[in-house]
C-alpha cells in the first residue's frame, strides 16, 4: 500500500468514526471501490457502530437529460432507512428534513455514528452537492451527527474546484484528496506487496526488466501546446491486468520468469 492510499484509507476512516466532509478523487481502475470494501470490512472487523449510508446510484447522471439524477429528497430517504427503518418519510421537504433530524439524534443517543458514502460522485448534479452542506451541518449539540465520503472520478474534483462558485460553501467544508498512478518508485512496492498478499516473492516471478517494462507500457505520450507530455495510467487495475497477461503468456511460452519482452508483447 503507497503512502497516497495509506493517507486516502485513514482519511475515509477517520471521516466515518469522527465526521468531516472528504472528496476522494481518482482516475477509473485507482482503486476507489477497493478502498470503499476495505471500509466496510474495517468497520465490521473492528465492531465499530458506524451506521453506513449509501444511497442507490446505479446509471446515475449529472442532468435529467442524460438519465436518472440523485436529488436530495433521495439522500434523504436513503438516511431514513438505514437509521429508522421501516419510518415513512414525510411528505414536505422541511417535515422530511426535521424527521431526519431527529432519527439521527436518536441513533446517536443508541451510540452509533453515521456516514454518508456515496459512489460515482461525479454524476452528482450541482443542486445536490449544494445540499449536501445542510446534511452535513445536521448537530446533536456541538456534534456533527453525518460524515461525508464522496467517492468519483477526476470529474469530481472540478465539481468541487474552488473556483467553482455555485457549490462555494460546499467546497469550503470539503477535503479533496487525490489516488495518484503508481510513479516514482511506488510501482515496484505495489507489485511487491501485491505478490506478498498471495504468498509469492515478486523477483522470483518478474524480472526488474518487466517492471520497467509495465511502467513503459502505461506510460503514455501526448502532444500539446507546451510539447510533448507523459501522462501515466499506472493504476492498480491496469497494473494488474497487464502483469496477469504477461504471467499467463510466460506460462504458455514455458518460462520461468517474466521479462521485459514478454510484457512489451502482450
Amino acid at each position: 500500500m503507497t503512502p497516497d492510499v495509506r493517507y486516502v484509507r485513514e482519511a475515509m476512516f477517520q471521516t466515518a468514526c469522527h465526521g468531516g466532509f472528504v472528496g476522494v478523487v481518482g482516475e477509473s481502475g485507482a482503486g476507489k471501490s477497493t478502498l470503499r470494501e476495505d471500509l466496510q470490512d474495517r468497520i465490521n472487523r473492528e465492531g465499530r457502530q458506524i451506521v453506513l449510508i449509501e444511497p442507490y446510484v446505479l446509471a446515475m447522471e449529472d442532468n435529467d437529460q442524460k438519465g436518472k439524477t440523485l436529488k436530495a429528497v433521495h439522500i434523504a430517504e436513503a438516511i431514513l432507512e438505514a437509521v429508522s427503518p421501516g419510518s415513512s418519510p414525510k411528505r414536505s421537504p422541511e417535515a422530511r428534513f426535521r424527521q431526519i433530524h431527529r432519527a439521527l439524534q436518536e441513533s446517536a443517543k443508541a451510540g452509533n455514528k453515521h456516514l454518508l458514502l456515496i459512489e460515482e460522485a461525479h454524476g452528482l448534479p450541482l443542486p445536490t452537492l449544494k445540499h449536501l452542506k445542510r446534511f452535513f451541518e445536521l448537530k446533536s449539540g456541538f456534534e456533527r451527527l453525518l460524515g461525508i465520503v464522496l467517492i468519483g472520478q477526476t470529474e469530481l474534483a472540478q465539481k468541487l474546484s474552488e473556483n467553482n462558485p455555485a457549490v462555494r460553501e460546499v467546497v469550503q467544508r470539503c477535503e479533496v484528496v487525490t489516488l495518484l498512478p503508481l510513479t516514482d518508485g511506488k510501482l515496484e512496492g505495489y507489485l511487491k506487496h501485491k505478490f506478498a498478499r498471495a504468498g509469492a516473492d515478486v523477483t522470483q516471478i518478474l524480472a526488474q526488466s518487466a517492471i520497467d517494462a509495465v511502467a513503459e507500457r502505461l506510460t503514455v505520450k501526448s502532444r500539446s501546446s507546451k510539447g510533448t507530455e507523459l501522462h501515466s495510467l499506472l493504476y492498480p487495475l491496469a497494473v494488474n491486468n497487464l502483469v496477469s497477461a504477461a504471467m499467463n503468456q510466460a506460462a504458455e511460452l514455458g518460462f520461468d520468469t517474466v521479462d521485459g519482452d514478454v510484457v512489451r508483447g502482450v
